[in-house]
C-alpha cells in the first residue's frame, strides 16, 4: 500500500472513530460535518482497492458503510417530512442538498439503460425505493413520461412518506407505486418488470448483496436489465462493492465509474436467457471471474456520451 492510500485509510479510520461515537446520526450540525467531511475525503479518484486492506480496516470499512447507511436513511426521511409538509412536493424537491447528484446520477444511469435497452420500458421496479425516492420521481418526470414505476421497500413507515410526496401529482400518483416487502419475498411479479433498480443500500455486504442479486437472477425475467450502484476506489469506503463475478445469471453490459460529486458507479446488466449455461451447467456471469476485479469502463464512446450530456 502505498504512502497517500495509508494516509487516506487512516484519515478514514480517524473519521469512523468520531462518526461512531456520535449520539444519533438524526441530521445535526456535528453529523453533517463528519459526513460532509467523509464525503469528501472518499471522493477524489484513487487507486486504493479496499479488498487488499488488512482484516481490521475491513471491518471497519463494513461498519462505516452500515453507519452511512443508517445516516443516509433518516437524512432522507428528515427532508421527505418536510417535503411532505408543502402542498405540492415535488416542487420543492431542491430543498434536499443532493438534489443536484440525483438529476446527474438519473441522466447517467438513463443514458446508461437508453444505450442497452431496445425499448422504452412500460414497468420498472426499484428495490430499497426508502423515504425520498429521488431515482423513481426524476426518472418518471424528465426521462421515461410513460412508464410505471413500482418502488419496494421494507419499511411501511417509509413507504407512506414516499407516496406522499407524489400523492397531489395527478401524473406521477398514477404511474409510482408504492409496495411494502422484502424483496427476497417478491417472486413470480418480478417477471412483470423490464428493468430492475437495486439500490446501493440494499445488502449493506458482500453476502447480503449476493442473495439479493441471486435471488433476482431466479425471478427476473429473461433478458430483463437490471440496474445496480456500486463504488469504485476511495468511494468503496462508503457504500458496497459490485465486481462483475458477483452478477451470476447476468451478461454485464456496461460499467460506468463516475470522478465528479455522484458517488456511486452505476453497472448494466442483462438477464441471460433461459438456454444460456456455462461450462459448469449453472447460471454464471459471461465475464471470467479472473478478470472480475479488472474491468474499469466499457466502451470509451459510452463514457464520451454521458460526459457530454452532463456537462
Amino acid at each position: 500500500m502505498g504512502c497517500q492510500d495509508e494516509l487516506l485509510v487512516e484519515k478514514v479510520c480517524e473519521m469512523y472513530e468520531k462518526i461512531s461515537r456520535l449520539e444519533s446520526l438524526k441530521p445535526s450540525k456535528d453529523v453533517n460535518m463528519l459526513f460532509t467531511q467523509l464525503v469528501l475525503t472518499c471522493m477524489p479518484p484513487s487507486p486504493i482497492d479496499v479488498t487488499k486492506l488488512c482484516k481490521r480496516v475491513q471491518e471497519m470499512r463494513s461498519k462505516l458503510i452500515r453507519l452511512c447507511g443508517e445516516a443516509e436513511g433518516l437524512l432522507e426521511a428528515h427532508f421527505s417530512t418536510i417535503l411532505g409538509s408543502y402542498e405540492n412536493p415535488l416542487d420543492h424537491l431542491n430543498v434536499f442538498p443532493y438534489y443536484s447528484n440525483y438529476l446527474k446520477l438519473s441522466l447517467l444511469e438513463f443514458t446508461l439503460l437508453s444505450q442497452n435497452c431496445t425499448h422504452v420500458p412500460s414497468k420498472i421496479a426499484f428495490v430499497g425505493s426508502g423515504p425520498l425516492p429521488l431515482t423513481s420521481i426524476v426518472l418518471a418526470s424528465y426521462h421515461l413520461s410513460t412508464t410505471s414505476f413500482h418502488n419496494y421497500d421494507i419499511d411501511p413507515a417509509a413507504n407512506s412518506m414516499a407516496a406522499r410526496l407524489v400523492s397531489s401529482d395527478p401524473d406521477l400518483s398514477k404511474r409510482m407505486l408504492f409496495h411494502t416487502n422484502d424483496i427476497m419475498n417478491v417472486t413470480n411479479e418480478l417477471k412483470e418488470y423490464d428493468v430492475v433498480y437495486l439500490a446501493a443500500l440494499v445488502g449493506m455486504d458482500k453476502e447480503e448483496k449476493i442473495q439479493v442479486i441471486g435471488h433476482l437472477a431466479k425471478y427476473m425475467a429473461p433478458g430483463a436489465l437490471l440496474m445496480l450502484r456500486s463504488a469504485h476506489g476511495a468511494r468503496a469506503f462508503l457504500y458496497p462493492v459490485i465486481d462483475p463475478c458477483d452478477l451470476q445469471g447476468f451478461e454485464v453490459l456496461s460499467i460506468f465509474h463516475p470522478t465528479d460529486e455522484v458517488i456511486n458507479s452505476v453497472v448494466v446488466a442483462r438477464k441471460f436467457p433461459l438456454h444460456v449455461h456455462s461450462l459448469d451447467q449453472g447460471l454464471g456471469s459471461m465475464i471470467l471471474p479472473s478478470k472480475c476485479s479488472e474491468i474499469q469502463v466499457f466502451n470509451p464512446l459510452e463514457e464520451l456520451t454521458i460526459e457530454e450530456q452532463l456537462s
